[in-house]
């Protein structure tokens, strides 16, 4: 049986957005997925988006995704689990617009609720930032809105990351999300005053710090899940 805490976590899926492309969004997804696994909990990793994949077998294949599904404790289609996958590694509006397709929130909804279905936490991972364009009039902050999730924010501790992870959390706020956590990555080995950074940060941010994650290169995805405090998520009531 599950406790109140994880029934409460279990009640909706989370949001994982980062400061920019390439902070490590996708370990630290994997890591919640491992985490929330290791509690007992159903978990599946989404990607709605994908810019960036290798055909395999006449399907393309994005390398996040894989990871994802890899780290996911239920499985789940790879058309729900990655709705859209374009083969260049560029901006999705742009890999959209030459592959002749359009981004629909809608199709992403659906797929969303599908695997809410399958599991008891779905987590969400976004493409690059939280402002990322999905299309003329939509981008990634218009998705995280239709889905309703709590926002996990990934900073990627670097020179500049202070004004990245801001405006990237008045920006959820004003979207009418809630900032469920953060989780600092260090990105940049030789960054000056990174523990003074993520001081400012805790001081400044309206959600607990879930994570530090030490500069490693390569490290497992289950092993970043052990840094992360889940604990920290569990007194979130669900989303509406």
């Amino acid at each position: 049986m599950q406790s109140a805490g994880g029934s409460r976590l279990a009640a909706h899926g989370y949001f994982v957005t980062g400061t920019d492309t390439g902070v490590g969004k996708t370990v630290v997804a994997c890591a919640l997925l491992h985490a929330l696994a290791q509690r007992g909990l159903r978990s599946i990793g989404m990607k709605a988006v994908a810019a960036g994949g290798t055909e395999i077998d006449g399907t393309l294949v994005n390398d996040d995704v894989a990871d994802l599904r890899a780290a996911s404790s239920v499985p789940a289609p790879l058309d729900l689990v990655n709705p859209y996958c374009f083969a260049a590694p560029i901006a999705p509006h742009i890999a959209a617009a030459e592959a002749g397709v359009e981004i629909e929130l809608d199709r992403l909804q659906r797929a969303f609720l599908a695997l809410r279905a399958l599991a008891d936490c779905v987590i969400v991972e976004g493409a690059g930032g939280f402002l990322v364009p999905l299309g003329p009039r939509i981008d990634m902050r218009d998705l995280a809105v239709r889905l309703a999730l709590p926002v996990i924010l990934v900073v990627g501790l670097r020179l500049g990351c202070l004004n990245h992870a801001l405006l990237t959390a008045e920006s959820v706020e004003r979207a009418g999300l809630r900032l469920g956590g953060w989780v600092a990555n260090h990105i940049d080995p030789d960054m000056a005053r990174a523990d003074e950074n993520v001081r400012a940060l805790k001081s400044r941010l309206q959600a607990p710090l879930l994570a530090r994650i030490p500069y490693c290169g390569t490290m497992p995805a289950a092993h970043v899940a052990c840094e992360i405090n889940i604990d920290l998520l569990h007194a979130l009531p669900p989303s509406s």
